[in-house]
């Protein structure tokens, strides 16, 4: 499942990072590769555009659900990189996002299910020492890491590590530099500006912190993160760092308020309002790829960065299950499920 490809990550950073690594341009010194993860919240292998499935010989299928969706800017990703086709995550986020700041699976870990911000929500079925506390200040992450090799290290978006009052609820006890609306919750309270992002209206017991300067403006919430997210690039290129960004954003988790930038685009598709706010959020969030891309290239590291974008779990689109068909038809099941619909997807581009 989880574990092969996670630790395949620590690995691959770790060789990149080596002072004695081969350097990606002929220099006097090894220049650091700068590091994007891309992580989006329950999108599944049919909320693209860009397919994933294939056939027999490898050759990719495209279906319904990729003809309704838009993301050109993962296209332009996998077309630059390599698009991996069979890679499986945890069916729910907090799981996978512990592995991929530790490299270990859930038996190691523990964490098996979504955390609860305000109570332990181990299930019947659970296992009796199963970690409701997430990660601490003693866990090896990644970050951490990639802090001790001289890095700058840039948490934007959804953290969910760890419940209230725990060590994991701030990012930056786990070896991020910069937290950027990173807390317990698992979800926006909204997407809008207007509504503080769950301050001012909305669901405010999972508002979203730190971005008050956004409050009461016609904004969407996935591109108030992506300008936070290429401030920060631009710090570390000023501090002369080399960087790692883990862009987590709350896309593409409910609630589904429709991205007023792309929703025109699905109005007349023959989907129902719900589904159609869901496409939007998924065209905001392709954006959202492509302008952290152009940024990285204007700002001329596009040579030496390296960008991984994956889903956390399966889809959660609200589409209707028939017979545990729906969201990633062809395949069976989606998010909180245990068939190949819950699959997540992974695209490596190196500069």
């Amino acid at each position: 499942m989880f574990t092969k490809p996670i630790n395949f990550l620590i690995i691959f950073f770790l060789v990149f990072t080596n002072t004695n690594a081969t350097p990606p341009v002929k220099t006097n010194k090894t220049t650091p590769p700068n590091i994007i993860i891309f992580l989006v919240d329950d999108m599944g292998l049919m909320d693209t555009s860009l397919p994933f499935a294939i056939d027999g010989n490898g050759k990719s299928i495209v279906h319904p659900l990729n003809q309704f969706y838009r993301t050109p800017n993962m296209e332009k990703l996998a077309m630059q990189g390599t698009k991996f086709t069979n890679f499986y995550a945890h069916s729910v986020c907090s799981p996978t996002r512990t592995s991929l700041m530790t490299g270990q699976n859930s038996a190691r870990h523990k964490v098996t299910n979504w955390i609860k911000s305000e109570e332990n929500n181990k299930t019947p079925f659970g296992p009796k020492d199963w970690n409701w506390n997430g990660l601490t200040k003693e866990n090896v992450t990644l970050p951490k890491i990639l802090q001790a090799n001289g890095y700058r290290t840039i948490h934007v978006g959804k953290a969910h590590f760890g419940p209230y009052g725990s060590e994991g609820e701030e990012p930056m006890n786990l070896g991020f530099d910069v937290n950027i609306a990173g807390s317990s919750i698992g979800q926006p309270g909204s997407y809008y500006g207007k509504d503080g992002f769950g301050h001012i209206a909305g669901n405010k017991a999972r508002a979203v912190p730190g971005l008050e300067k956004y409050h009461n403006n016609e904004i969407f919430l996935t591109e108030a993160l992506t300008l936070e997210a290429n401030a920060a690039i631009s710090k570390a290129k000023d501090e002369h760092k080399p960087f790692f960004l883990y862009m987590a954003h709350y896309a593409l988790h409910a609630p589904f308020n429709p991205d007023p930038r792309f929703i025109d685009n699905y109005k007349d598709a023959g989907m129902n309002e719900r589904t159609q706010a869901y496409a939007s959020l998924v065209e905001g969030m392709d954006k959202s790829l492509g302008d952290i891309i152009e940024h990285v290239k204007q700002l001329g590291l596009g040579e030496n960065t390296i960008i991984l974008f994956m889903g956390d779990n399966g889809s959660d689109a609200p589409i209707k299950l028939v017979d545990n068909y729906g969201s990633s038809t062809p395949f069976k099941g989606k998010k909180g499920k245990h068939w190949d619909g819950e699959c997540a997807f992974l695209l490596l581009h190196r500069g």
